[in-house]
């Protein structure tokens, strides 16, 4: 086995608002010693790791054993710590993946983050999972003239290409832009359907759901290592803190933190620092209602996301456009037990003067978090084998952009593990899968994507 140094997850992370009240499974460990063998072997217990098993369990009367193991509390990391955003990106970033992908598999991509959507949607309904699951419609609100003409003129040029699905986008320009959007200052916004919830109950009730079928659970258990090669019989060796055990599979659901255990990921996958926060207005203070969820885009890649959530708070990511440019407090920082510094205080007074009419509410910031994306160099999710092991896979990758991916794409990773599927047969985006050109090249977008300095 080699010794690879990198991200680790620290054990004093920031307490996000979504784990405020631990759920029964929070610590939870199946048996008292690790197994020391099984078929699969889960490392990450998060949104990624709950789905891959759901999906493993779901339908199958012979299900394989499955082993889950977690370097700290279930959904500690990036999952319980998001903005609860299920927004998939059907129409803004088609023009840019057409560029790159082909307007065939950019148009794919957007249909399978809009069909995301409703998964979730009957996955709740189907399993009666109480996770405040809203469905709505979202709203792109631009404050950039210059963004909100691109993206106007994208808009049209799609409808007359007549290749992407745009029937549930509506596009609003001028003068009714502010008014209809809510939004300060907005030249142009865009509307359709979106979705929020509360992920950690989601992720908890999907764990407790796999347990009782037989699915062994092991939290505040950190994976030391994983074997490059396959022992005699084709097992993996997989070593934690808490002893060794021989898996048939191995799937890494690390996101931010895979390459310390699968170095080929070393320059692909990069932990990036976040801000999260949740604002709420004081009891008995009347203020105007929210119709929509939000993403307010100043430049073409600096933005703030938020939710109104069904209790009256608000919970509100992002920030960047505070402290992007300073690269050291969030480019590869693996830390969520400290706030970027030059963003901290960006959330007070974020709704006044951002929405109109909410200048007199009082609303203020209640708490606030980081948490820790696994930002990948061309900004896309990882989902397949490891190249070159036989038995090794990989969801993770996901740039922030992780619910309205991972429960469908885990589904893909489940059939091409379990049912000898192909990439291809799964129907899942073809710029998701691990290929030698994905692996070889050296390019990072997550650096390129950024404003100039001028900005």
């Amino acid at each position: 086995m080699s010794t690879h140094q990198g991200p680790i997850p620290v054990s004093d992370s920031t307490l996000p608002f979504w784990r405020t009240s631990p759920h029964g499974l929070d610590k939870h460990r199946s048996t008292p010693d690790l197994p020391t063998e099984c078929d699969i072997l889960i490392v990450g217990a998060g949104f990624s790791g709950a789905s891959l098993a759901y999906h493993i369990y779901d339908g199958n009367p012979s299900p394989p054993s499955v082993l889950i193991l977690e370097a700290r509390e279930a959904c500690s990391g990036a999952t319980g710590r998001n903005g609860g955003h299920i927004k998939p990106d059907i129409f803004y970033s088609i023009p840019k993946n057409s560029k790159r992908y082909g307007p065939k598999a950019a148009s794919q991509l957007a249909r399978f983050e809009a069909s995301q959507l409703t998964a979730i949607k009957n996955l709740v309904q189907k399993e009666q999972i109480d996770c405040d699951f809203v469905l709505t419609r979202t709203c792109d609100a631009i404050i950039d003239p210059s963004v909100a003409k691109d993206a106007e003129k994208a808009f049209h040029d799609l409808i007359q290409e007549g290749t992407a699905d745009l029937d549930d986008v509506q596009f609003i320009s001028g003068k009714y832009a502010e008014r209809i959007s809510g939004v300060k200052g907005a030249v142009a916004c865009f509307t359709f359907t979106a979705g929020h919830l509360w992920p950690y109950k989601l992720v908890m009730h999907l764990l407790n759901s796999v347990i009782k079928r037989g699915a062994n659970l092991q939290t505040m258990t950190p994976v030391i290592e994983v074997s490059d090669r396959p022992l005699p019989g084709g097992r993996w060796l997989v070593k934690t803190e808490r002893g060794n055990v021989k898996a048939r599979k191995v799937i890494f659901a690390t996101n931010a933190y895979t390459s310390r255990l699968a170095p080929e990921f070393s320059n692909k996958i990069i932990p990036v620092r976040g801000n999260c926060s949740r604002i709420v207005v004081p009891e008995g203070k009347s203020i105007p209602y929210l119709p929509f969820t939000y993403c307010i885009r100043y430049t073409p890649s600096l933005y703030d996301y938020l939710i109104p959530r069904p209790d009256g708070s608000i919970v509100v990511g992002g920030g960047r456009f505070s402290f992007w440019r300073d690269i050291p407090q969030w480019y590869n920082v693996a830390d969520d037990s400290k706030l970027i510094e030059s963003g901290k205080d960006y959330f007070n007074g974020l709704m006044q003067r951002t929405f109109v009419g909410w200048e007199d509410s009082d609303a203020y910031t209640d708490k606030v978090w980081s948490g820790i994306m696994g930002e990948s160099s061309d900004l896309m999710p990882y989902v397949g084998h490891v190249p070159g092991k036989e038995g090794q896979a990989i969801l993770a990758g996901f740039s922030g952009h992780g619910m309205p991916v991972i429960f469908l794409a885990a589904k893909g990773l489940v059939q091409m593990l379990c049912d000898g599927k192909s990439f291809e047969e799964t129907g899942l985006p073809p710029m998701f899968e691990v290929t030698e050109e994905r692996m070889e090249s050296e390019k990072n977008e997550i650096l390129d994507d950024l404003p100039t300095p001028s900005t």
